[in-house]
């Protein structure tokens, strides 16, 4: 059952200002060694562990953790699909899948099903741990050879749409501002800084941008915004 795993790697209450993390993985040592490797430099605590999709929806309704770190071949319900009905239940919740492999199929599916990133199971643990803090922060979080891969097939089927989508009329100057620092790869604190404006204010712009345009991750609005040119092609 899911609440028995909660309780493994520390319990829900995480000391403030520290991320909480949930691992979900349906193999029990691999998530005690990741945990041991998510709270290694203090920035992060695991608050609850599940051992396959159903899991750590029931762990993640109950917790409300900022970043699942979730396997994407699970038991049950595979981890794509846990992302998906996480998002739709919680947006607020970073999700960080992890793999064997560089399968560009799943990425892609990860993506749309409203992951903020993809790590390789293999990283170094010091990367793992960057990782969480630059998702937390609000960055996508993507392995570098399948960047340009992922951007072309977003590419691809947004060329079906007509152009000059008039969705992107319903958002307002300043959301447009914060699309365009999307598009460039700034995180929120970043964004924030740019504009003079406080980092609580850009994540409710960035959650706005993404309904009003029904979009899942930064990911896409970052190619929704180069598909309407609004970004110099300089970046």
């Amino acid at each position: 059952m899911a609440g028995a795993m909660d309780d493994d790697g520390g319990g829900p209450g995480a000391p403030s200002g520290v991320i909480r993390v949930v691992i979900a993985d349906d193999h029990a040592l691999y998530r005690q060694g990741m945990a041991v490797v998510v709270e290694l430099d203090g920035a992060a605590r695991v608050v609850g562990q599940a051992s396959n999709g159903e899991e750590v929806l029931a762990v993640c309704a109950r917790l409300h953790p900022d970043v699942v770190l979730m396997d994407v071949r699970m038991p049950v319900v595979g981890g794509i699909e846990a992302a998906a009905r996480l998002h739709a239940a919680d947006p607020g919740i970073r999700i960080l899948m992890l793999t064997m492999s560089d399968d560009e199929g799943d990425l892609f599916e990860a993506i749309k099903a409203g992951a903020s990133g993809y790590l390789l199971k293999d990283l170094p643990g010091e990367e793992v741990a960057d990782a969480i803090r630059r998702v937390h922060d609000g960055q996508a979080i993507i392995p570098p050879g399948m960047a340009a891969t992922l951007l072309q097939e977003f590419s691809r089927l947004s060329q079906a749409d007509e152009p000059g989508d008039p969705a992107a009329t319903h958002l307002t100057d300043r959301e447009v501002e914060v699309l365009r620092l999307v598009a460039r790869g700034m995180v929120n604190r970043e964004i924030a800084d740019t504009l003079g404006i406080a980092e609580n204010t850009v994540k409710n712009h960035v959650r706005s941008i993404l309904e009003k345009l029904h979009l899942h991750s930064r990911v896409e609005a970052a190619v929704y915004a180069h598909q309407q040119r609004l970004v110099p092609p300089d970046g």
